[in-house]
């Protein structure tokens, strides 16, 4: 009889079960922080339940967006700065339902590595816990998910999925007219996008991440480039209740058919003045150091802006005091002008 080969275990073939329930344990005060009416039963079951009429809907429509974080993780990876990178996976899911009319009401995460480190992933899935806290939706499940063979050793990657709610008949865009101001609320940095050409211009600069950012003082620049994207929903939401009739994140390569005029009126575009709002430093050093000229800058990169909303001309000076006396800066931007897609007028400094 031939000799009973050793026995194998998951562990030995790179799953580590244990550690992932002890993610779990880790996570699950963080985690608990986020809940908010109408959450039933969060973590630990295999769905979470949630209930519409105890969030406050009476004849909801649920609106529901996925998303990730690019190639911005690799500077997380590359820099062991995991604190925030999940509060950008949060926000580039919660800033897009807003742009719908939508109130984010619950999130749930993907995470996939090699190799499961308790500690880097805790530090992660606190940040999406942060940014679930600070746009007013839960944590209620999600998924981690170690795959050896599949990422290189330190690596891994994120995905989000959120779930956001609005009554009946009030999505948006909507009622945008010729004449309507188009108010931006500044932005905290790059955000979450354009990083592959963020790291082409890094490259060519010859700088290491640990080097002193150009462009920031007292920070390094791996650091300052993974300031997280800003959460748009409070005063998105602020927008949508004081009549607002449209809101956009200036992303996504400023295509046509995403802008809310485009898609509410036809025949309306948006004329934008580029001097109306400061162009911030790491935007003119990325623009200096890669060659970019305007074009390329505001195709790829916020440029400054972090959200475009749109209000009718009475309603955008009272808005605009309400935003600003709640923290944000916000420029006047442009207005909504007959035409399609974007118009520039003055010069980004």
């Amino acid at each position: 009889m031939a000799d009973r080969k050793p026995g194998l275990t998951y562990a030995e073939a790179g799953v580590d079960i244990e550690a992932g329930n002890a993610l779990v344990d880790a996570i699950k005060p963080a985690a608990a922080a986020t809940r908010r009416p109408g959450v039933m039963e969060g973590l630990g079951g295999f769905g979470a339940l949630f209930d519409l009429k105890a969030a406050g809907y009476a004849d909801p429509v649920l609106v529901a967006a996925t998303d990730g974080v690019g190639t911005k993780l690799k500077i997380a990876i590359d820099t062991g700065h995991f604190d925030t990178i999940g509060i950008d996976l949060v926000a580039m899911c919660v800033n897009d339902l807003v742009c719908q009319g939508a109130e984010p009401l619950f999130f749930l995460d993907y995470f996939a590595t090699g190799k499961l480190e308790v500690g880097a992933a805790a530090r992660i899935v606190t940040g999406i816990t942060e940014g679930c806290r600070l746009s007013g939706c839960a944590l209620i499940g999600g998924e981690t998910a170690e795959m050896p063979g599949m990422y290189a050793p330190g690596d891994f990657d994120l995905a989000g999925f959120a779930v956001g709610a609005m009554e009946r008949g009030h999505s948006l865009p909507a009622g945008v007219a010729s004449g309507d101001v188009l108010l931006g609320l500044a932005s905290d940095g790059v955000h979450s996008n354009g990083y592959s050409l963020v790291r082409k211009v890094v490259d060519r600069s010859g700088l290491d991440w640990h080097a002193p950012a150009p462009f920031a003082e007292a920070s390094d620049l791996g650091a300052a480039l993974l300031a997280p994207t800003r959460l748009y929903v409070q005063p998105a939401l602020t927008a949508i209740r004081g009549r607002g009739r449209a809101c956009a994140g200036p992303y996504h390569g400023r295509r046509p058919d995403r802008e809310p005029a485009a898609r509410s009126a036809r025949g309306a575009g948006r004329a934008d003045d580029l001097s109306s709002w400061p162009l911030p430093p790491v935007f003119a050093w990325l623009a200096a150091e890669g060659g970019l000229d305007t074009p390329e800058l505001l195709k790829t990169f916020n440029a400054g802006i972090g959200m475009v909303l749109v209000v009718s001309a009475e309603r955008a000076d009272d808005l605009a005091a309400l935003l600003s006396a709640e923290g944000e800066r916000v420029h006047r931007i442009g207005t909504v002008a007959e035409g399609q897609g974007v118009s520039y007028a003055g010069t980004l400094a």
